[in-house]
């Protein structure tokens, strides 16, 4: 059933049941102009569409990462349309994931043609203006708590990056021109340069 929510109510969480992949599916089809995530107590998120510099921001982040992913062959890049039904039973749309290939194979080829039921093994948020730190701050805490090995939540307006480990400490830098990658994606480095300033010549 149709619905209008003003964007400056975004985000927005209702409430509603657990669904099958393809009742999600359904669903988000019912309602085209709007993105929906779910949590683990099956409450959906509308979420707000990302101002266009953010777009770009998120753009340089997953270009880079791609680059990488490429020559380093192990895993696969996503960019923020695709979903993942974490263990816990949310579901998420981070805005640039990477995953071994290997982790994705072992769901069998049935499944991941469809929604991967796994946390990805490194998550990066790009902070839009349209966000709120602190549910973004939840949900890193909770891809950790899923099995992701990496998190990044990268502020371009305050130029900062929290990076979220499995032991749980978060550390934040600000000010830096690169953040480096471990675990799972040592050897990949972000160069912040675009990403603070997509408009930089």
């Amino acid at each position: 059933m149709p619905f209008l929510i003003s964007d400056a109510n975004l985000p927005a969480t209702l409430t509603a049941r657990p669904m099958t992949d393809e009742e999600f599916v359904a669903f988000c089809a019912e309602h085209p102009d709007l993105n929906f995530e779910m949590t683990a107590d099956a409450e959906l998120i509308v979420m707000p569409p990302t101002y266009s510099d953010t777009g770009a921001s998120n753009s340089e982040v997953a270009v880079q990462l791609g680059t990488w992913a490429k020559k380093d062959r192990r895993g696969v890049l996503c960019d923020s349309s695709s979903g993942f039904v974490l263990p816990n039973g949310a579901r998420r749309s981070p805005d640039v994931s990477w995953t071994l290939k290997s982790r994705v194979q072992q769901l069998g080829a049935r499944k991941h043609k469809a929604f991967w039921h796994l946390c990805p093994d490194f998550v990066i948020e790009v902070k839009s203006a349209t966000d709120r730190l602190k549910p973004l701050q939840k949900k890193m805490l909770e891809y950790l708590e899923q099995g992701a090995q990496l998190g990044w939540l990268i502020d371009p307006e305050n130029r900062t990056v929290e990076i979220y480990r499995p032991n749980g400490k978060v550390e934040k830098r600000t000010g830096i021109d690169k953040v480096e990658g471990e675990g799972p994606v040592a050897g990949f480095v972000l160069d912040l340069t675009d990403v603070w300033n997509p408009l930089a010549d």
